[in-house]
């Protein structure tokens, strides 16, 4: 009888190095890691915001506010959920600066990012629904592409494992960060078997999530934030299952992960979200610049500027107004921006005047001023105009020859008409 190998025949290795040194500067795969991510966001980040009329740059600017704000969040968070290790009674409380030796949340690193994105597109004057939507399948990219610095500190596995993906980890020499420990004969020294990856698990489910925010949104066309709420709960769902594989250390509250429960929080308010809230996708055009039209989707944006160059410098737009999308598809194909609709006129103060005919709007009767109330309210008006005045009964009801008053054969569906095309009406446009 042949007794079945107990070593697997296939594993996924570890690397036993995570540190290099630059002359006096240590270079670190997790720091490596999260740069490329960000610079993955970044670019996925661009191309969408340019798709919806925003001036080429701008995730540059975004970036500069949400990346410290991020790392900043990531760490308190990390400090927050893990006091002992800083606060506790062999704790070091200088330690809560030194990010280079790990601790980050992803929680913390989305809520301060956030907020560095919306303090970033107040001065840019984007909406910030419409820099969450961008952003929406470019952040868990970079999630996917940061859990590999995991990889390399060999670090976030799970529990023992004999399939044949069961990952290698190292023993982690702690007089020597980011290099593993090493036996007499200086090879380097696994831990017993093979344990889940579960930074890979985590990897390819976010690349997952980001591919079904890229179709959902593509069909779909969601707008005021819920394609970052899709992102949202697509990452919790998977965070909640992978969680509760891993071993490292952590707070428990009722037998579970802290995490398993900030996984499960988030996820209902980001549903809650994504339930109530409705509305179209929102595009922009900038304001402050000469029209420039976008490229249709699908052409080569990095070719075309939407700023106006004076100097060989960019200038940079002023700010964004909200169109709908048959108005951007309009602006992109011809250059030529849309009027704003006209706000109507406040007549409050007129009604309380002591003048008779003092709500009768500017211009001839048969053409009503731009932005006065609805027309089919004249004819009640000049009615009530007439029998104020008191020197005839019934001329308020005297019939018009249309051959001599061209303005009789003007009936109010047609004046209502001619209102309506004036542009999209202010409810319209925010709708």
């Amino acid at each position: 009888m042949t007794l079945a190998p107990m070593t697997p025949l296939a594993a996924l290795p570890s690397p036993s190095t995570a540190v290099w040194p630059l002359g006096p500067v240590p270079v670190r795969a997790y720091a490596l890691c999260i740069i490329l991510g960000i610079v993955v966001a970044c670019v996925v980040t661009e191309r969408r915001l340019r798709q919806r009329g925003v001036a080429p740059g701008a995730v540059l600017d975004i970036a500069v506010w949400a990346v410290p704000t991020g790392i900043i969040g990531a760490r308190i968070y990390h400090v927050i959920t893990s006091p002992e290790k800083y606060f506790g009674a062999d704790g070091q409380p200088l330690k809560v600066f030194a990010i280079w030796e790990g601790g980050l949340g992803i929680w913390g690193a989305v809520a301060g990012g956030a907020l560095g994105a919306w303090i970033a597109a107040r001065q840019l004057g984007i909406p910030f629904a419409v820099v969450a939507d961008a952003l929406a399948p470019g952040l868990p990219l970079a999630q996917a592409v940061g859990r590999f610095g995991n990889w390399f500190n060999n670090e976030l596995y799970g529990g023992r494992t004999t399939l044949p993906w069961g990952l290698e980890v190292h023993v982690m020499d702690p007089d020597n960060p980011g290099h593993a420990l090493r036996d007499e004969a200086g090879n380097p020294v696994l831990q017993p078997g093979l344990y889940h990856p579960t930074f890979l698990y985590e990897a390819l489910w976010n690349v997952g999530v980001a591919v079904l925010v890229l179709v959902l949104d593509r069909k779909l066309r969601f707008g005021r934030g819920r394609a970052f709420a899709l992102y949202v709960m697509g990452y919790t769902a998977g965070r909640f299952w992978i969680e509760l594989m891993r071993t490292d250390e952590a707070n428990h509250i009722l037998g579970l992960r802290l995490n398993v429960w900030t996984a499960a929080l988030v996820f209902l308010g980001a549903l809650i979200y994504f339930l109530r809230v409705r509305g179209p996708r929102e595009y922009l055009i900038p304001t402050g610049v000469p029209a420039i039209p976008v490229p249709p989707a699908g052409g080569d944006v990095s070719q075309v500027d939407l700023s106006a160059r004076e100097g060989g410098r960019p200038v940079a737009p002023e700010g964004y107004r909200v169109v709908s999308e048959e108005q951007f598809r309009a602006y992109r194909e011809t250059g030529v921006v849309p009027e704003e609709p006209a706000e109507p006129e406040d007549t409050t103060a007129d009604d309380s005047g002591d003048g008779a005919g003092s709500t009768a709007p500017a211009g001839t009767a048969g053409s009503p001023a731009v932005g006065e109330p609805a027309d089919e309210d004249r004819p009640a008006v000049g009615a009530a105009e007439d029998s104020a005045r008191g020197d005839g009964a019934g001329r308020a009801a005297e019939p018009r020859d249309a051959a001599t008053d061209p303005a009789a054969g003007e009936d109010a569906p047609d004046a209502e008409d001619r209102a309506g095309a004036t542009g999209a009406r202010p409810a319209d446009r925010d709708s």
